[in-house]
């Protein structure tokens, strides 16, 4: 188990179901799950890097994405001194923390989920 002095903050109530709720909060949105995976197949990218990789993402939700991720403490940016400068996206100990999850997710959706005929019988 992690230090607990490392923890994430959180709060809700009801015992019984606030980690999963809190999970769920933190990697919940489209593509923070994607991102995660994305970095743990190929280590840390830069911005661009990470944008042709999640085909389908714009400029902006990735920026806005990363920048959540980031106040989750599950991204960390790192600015690399070169000429010129370039800046990428690595996952925290947090964010490689989640690899079981995102494990889980995955073999989920490839053992339960299909291809729809049409998108408007999309679940998603």
């Amino acid at each position: 188990m992690s230090d607990p002095s490392s923890a994430l903050p959180t709060w809700c109530e009801g015992d019984d179901w606030c980690p999963m709720e809190s999970t769920a909060a933190i990697i919940g949105k489209k593509w923070h799950p994607v991102i995660v995976h994305t970095l743990l197949e190929s280590g840390p990218l830069g911005f661009n890097a990470l944008q042709r990789d999640l085909d389908g993402i714009s400029s902006k939700v990735l920026s806005e994405s990363l920048e959540d991720m980031e106040e989750k403490r599950l991204v960390e940016r790192r600015v690399i001194s070169e000429t010129p400068f370039r800046v990428e996206y690595a996952l925290t100990e947090h964010g490689e923390s989640l690899e079981p999850v995102i494990d889980a997710m995955t073999e989920w959706g490839a053992t339960y989920l299909e291809e729809a005929a049409e998108p408007a019988e999309s679940i998603v």
